[in-house]
């Protein structure tokens, strides 16, 4: 069984940190050790020690059962809730790829599972150069995505699942997760998607429902 999976979403704001989170306490409550990882992340706030923190790396850390620096756990953080390339320029800040690819080797070290979370959808810029399907490429572990099922999500989904296969990584399942309560066609959605996607689908979660995975 794998030991690390990449979240990666069709878009932002489709439940990745909901995902990884719960993705974490399955694997807790299986007894082994769990790590959350969200490589970069805006939208920060100051806390009380003057770290950046924002909420997605608060969830993952509570769901972890294993204890990591923040720095670790998060090794790029900004401000502003901007894209996060943009982020990084306006802080005056060099995202490097490889410091990314040694915290998650750090945190491979420290636990039994470490999920990685990504920010925004798979082709979401770092830098001026590279996205987040450039870490995906290098860290090589799994992939399982997050399809936010609204209106649009067959296309997104399948853009997506495209631009995994080009660049050769493993889709381990998916994740059909209803962000629109008022979806029409929502069954009929779904079943498309079970058809065009050729990986498993993980979990169907209902609208406010709980994610529960067929994954082991």
């Amino acid at each position: 069984m794998p030991s690390s999976y990449f979240i990666v979403g069709t878009d932002t704001n489709v439940g990745k940190t909901y995902v990884a989170s719960a993705l974490l306490r399955h694997f807790v409550a299986q007894g082994q050790q769990a790590l959350g990882m969200k490589p970069v992340a805006s939208g920060c706030q100051l806390d009380a020690q003057q770290d950046l923190i924002n909420d997605d790396v608060l969830a993952l850390m509570q769901a972890s059962n294993v204890t990591a620096s923040l720095d670790l756990v998060s090794p790029y953080r900004f401000l502003p809730a901007i894209a996060p390339h943009i982020a990084a320029q306006q802080a005056g800040v060099a995202v490097d790829l490889a410091k990314m690819v040694a915290a998650y080797q750090s945190l491979k070290a420290l636990a039994e599972v470490v999920i990685v979370e990504g920010a925004g959808g798979f082709l979401t810029p770092i830098n001026a150069q590279q996205t987040l399907a450039d870490l995906a490429v290098q860290l090589d572990i799994p992939i399982i995505l997050v399809v936010g099922m609204r209106l649009g999500c067959i296309n997104h989904a399948r853009l997506t699942v495209e631009a995994l296969q080009a660049r050769g990584l493993h889709l381990a399942g998916w994740v059909a997760n209803s962000i629109d309560p008022a979806m029409q066609h929502f069954e009929e959605n779904l079943s498309t998607l079970q058809q065009a996607i050729d990986a498993p689908c993980l979990c169907v979660v209902r609208w406010q429902g709980e994610a529960k995975f067929q994954l082991t």
